[in-house]
């Protein structure tokens, strides 16, 4: 096996292959032959699946210069190195069921990267800089074991499938609402309890799946209209301690996102005066919010609000005229009736709220 490999490498340096593949080889480490003199500085692509790999070599970037494509699928690698930052042409970079327990700030500098694939690690977090690839298409970190996601993902402006799948996700950031190319987001099998009330509200994104989600118990309105997936949520009879909930005269028992801060009902003519304040905040300096000299909090919710009326498009801050709509009352009841979860408008005013009407 030993000779088989040096020939095979030996052969990729001699005639200059630009593809080397060397899956189902055994490696334990990583080999040296690749790394030798001035390595293979004409490599595009390197396949090295299913080996026993548990670590990268720091010179990784400075022998293998060129890479294009990376693929690490099942290896048993614990940690990425920083190094891994100069592979300035890196487009793909699969680490796939691998033991990661950790993932390098330096991702972020892979500024050409478009396909980032974590599947089935050991990650706790992401760290904030992979909102930093501009470039990034497709980002799958299902099976692993966060419990939330970086705030900055937003700036992934390229950012089209988002899968995370089977993780312990509570929240979302409502930034992830700002991702202009979201296409398709995948959250099934997570802890979640709410979802921000802007998501959908983009017309690129057309696929939500957030199936076996059983303390989701509420949707926003916006998803109406999208394919949507929420088999088994709503299910549990238990709701988050501490947890606001949107009752009604239904006795609907829908946990609030955490970014709810105050509830409006129909009978309050006129919202908060913080939340006019804050409307007017905006139309003012919706440019750039952040010349603006407030709290912490504020400013960080100016830029991004806590979403818009689906009526009139009006932004919200800090209160909302909440309005639900039970799956199993809708078109869609049918065909979802394994979930008991309802669509929930948030409105800017009272005069909307009646107005709204999730099928007109």
């Amino acid at each position: 096996m030993a000779t088989e490999l040096h020939e095979a490498i030996c052969m990729a340096k001699q005639e200059r292959h630009k593809n080397l593949f060397l899956n189902y080889r055994n490696l334990n480490k990583f080999p040296v032959e690749l790394l030798k003199d001035e390595g293979l500085q004409f490599l595009e692509r390197l396949y090295m699946k299913r080996n026993s790999l548990t670590t990268l070599p720091e010179n990784l970037a400075q022998k293998l210069p060129n890479l294009i494509e990376l693929y690490l699928h099942s290896n048993n690698i614990v940690m990425v190195p920083e190094d891994i930052g100069e592979l300035s042409r890196l487009r793909s970079l699969d680490l796939s069921d691998n033991a990661l327990l950790f993932l390098c700030p330096e991702i972020g500098r892979l500024r050409s990267l478009r396909h980032l694939r974590l599947a089935n690690n050991q990650l706790e977090a992401l760290p904030s800089e992979v909102g930093e690839l501009q470039e990034l298409e497709s980002l799958d970190v299902s099976r692993n074991r966060l419990t939330c996601l970086p705030a900055r993902l937003h700036r992934c402006r390229s950012l089209q499938y988002l899968t995370a799948d089977r993780n312990q996700l509570r929240h979302l950031p409502r930034h992830l609402c700002l991702l202009p190319s979201l296409n398709e987001l995948s959250l099934s099998a997570n802890r979640l309890t709410s979802l921000p009330p802007d998501l959908g509200r983009s017309r690129e994104l057309r696929f939500v799946f957030v199936d076996y989600n059983v303390e989701l118990k509420g949707l926003p309105s916006y998803l109406y209209n999208k394919v949507i997936g929420c088999n088994g949520c709503g299910t549990s009879d238990v709701l988050p301690e501490g947890a606001a909930v949107l009752g009604g005269a239904a006795g609907l028992g829908v946990p609030l996102p955490p970014e709810v801060k105050l509830l409006a009902w129909e009978s309050e003519r006129v919202a908060p005066l913080e939340e006019l304040a804050m409307r007017s905040l905006h139309r003012t300096h919706l440019q750039d919010p952040h010349d603006l000299v407030l709290p912490r909090s504020l400013q960080e919710r100016l830029f991004c609000p806590l979403g818009h009326c689906p009526r009139c498009g009006q932004p919200m801050f800090t209160s909302a005229y909440p309005k639900a709509f039970p799956l199993r009352d809708t078109t869609l009841g049918g065909v979802h009736h394994r979930s008991a979860v309802s669509f929930v408008a948030y409105c800017c005013s009272s005069r909307c709220l009646q107005m709204f009407d999730l099928q007109g």
